[in-house]
């Protein structure tokens, strides 16, 4: 079974003469799904984008993941692990070869989990061993992804 994904994308950054010169524009747009908020983005700040906005490689680490965490809440409901609060800080090792051509070479999700008293802990770490095979974001990208769960019982 398939099914088709959407988006609108839409360049912001003419600054009056489009593309005439390779620094007469901004590398700037925005993102538009039909009834959802519009997402204004920008490139790598290390190629002059600007650092307020959204720029590819943060959208592609936060989709990596927010699909591994809505995951992770499935199995654990299935488990009987009870997850009360969830927060990731995920970090992207990239690489940027001859030419300037640049890639991803692993993530690593590092996610701050609670969990309620009694939580059997190895279950709760097991379950992200599972997710690699079900996620569609991780299963589509050509990097290792790691995890490293921190585990905060409630009292």
């Amino acid at each position: 079974m398939t099914h088709d994904y959407t988006s609108h994308i839409r360049w912001t950054g003419n600054r009056g003469a489009g593309t005439a010169t390779y620094r007469g524009y901004d590398r700037t747009w925005d993102i538009a799904v039909p009834g959802k908020p519009v997402v204004h983005c920008s490139n790598d700040p290390l190629l002059g984008g600007d650092r307020r906005k959204m720029n590819p490689e943060d959208l592609l680490l936060s989709a990596l993941s927010a699909c591994h965490m809505l995951w992770y809440l499935h199995y654990a409901a299935e488990a009987g692990v009870i997850v009360t609060g969830y927060e990731d800080d995920p970090v992207g090792q990239g690489e940027v070869g001859p030419g300037g051509a640049g890639r991803f070479i692993a993530a690593t999700l590092r996610p701050r989990i609670r969990v309620a008293a009694g939580t059997d802990l190895a279950r709760a770490e097991a379950l992200h061993h599972r997710i690699p095979e079900v996620c569609f974001i991780a299963r589509s990208v050509n990097f290792p992804v790691h995890h490293a769960p921190e585990f905060l019982v409630e009292p």
